[in-house]
C-alpha cells in the first residue's frame, strides 16, 4: 500500500488517446470521461489527416485508463511536469530560461484549463522531468503533482 507521502508525491500523468480523424470522435471520449466522473483537465490536439493525438491531464488518471481498456480506445500514458506560473503569464520567460541553464529539452507543452491556486499552470513533457523540476523548483515555481489537480 502507498504512503501518504508517495501518494502527495506522485507526478501528474498525461494520457495520450489515438483516434480516427472522423467528427465526433473527440467528443465520445470527452462525453465517455465525463460521464464516468473523470474530469478534463489539460487538452491538446495533434492532428493529421486520418488519425490524431490526443493529449489528456484528467482528474484521475488510473480510472481514464480503464475506461480507455473497457471501451478497446488505444493510448499511452506519460510523467508530466506542471507548473505554477506565479507571475501569470511573465513568468513563461523565466520558466524557459530555467530550463535552458539546466540543459533540459522540452518535447511538448501546453496550459492546463484549471487553476488549483488561481495562478495559470503549465504542463511540460520535457527530457530530463528530475532535471527540470529541480531547477524551476530553485528559480521559485511550484512543481505540481496528480493530487494538487485531482477533485
Amino acid at each position: 500500500m502507498e504512503t501518504e507521502s508517495a501518494l502527495r508525491s506522485a507526478p501528474v500523468r498525461q494520457l495520450s488517446v489515438f483516434l480516427l480523424n472522423k467528427a465526433g470522435t473527440l467528443f465520445g471520449v470527452l462525453k465517455l470521461l465525463q460521464d464516468s466522473g473523470v474530469h478534463v483537465l489539460g487538452l491538446t490536439v495533434e492532428d493529421s489527416v486520418d488519425v490524431a493525438v490526443v493529449r489528456l491531464i484528467t482528474s484521475d488518471p488510473e480510472a481514464a485508463e480503464t475506461l480507455f481498456i473497457e471501451k478497446g480506445i488505444p493510448f499511452g500514458s506519460c510523467d508530466m511536469l506542471v507548473i505554477e506560473l506565479p507571475e501569470g503569464v511573465a513568468a513563461l520567460n523565466k520558466s524557459l530560461h530555467g530550463l535552458l541553464t539546466g540543459e533540459t529539452n522540452i518535447h511538448f507543452l501546453y496550459p492546463l484549463l484549471v487553476r488549483p491556486h488561481g495562478k495559470p499552470t503549465l504542463a511540460m513533457h520535457v527530457e530530463d522531468i528530475e532535471v527540470a523540476a529541480r531547477v524551476l523548483q530553485a528559480s521559485g515555481f511550484r512543481v505540481l503533482q496528480q493530487t494538487d489537480l485531482s477533485r
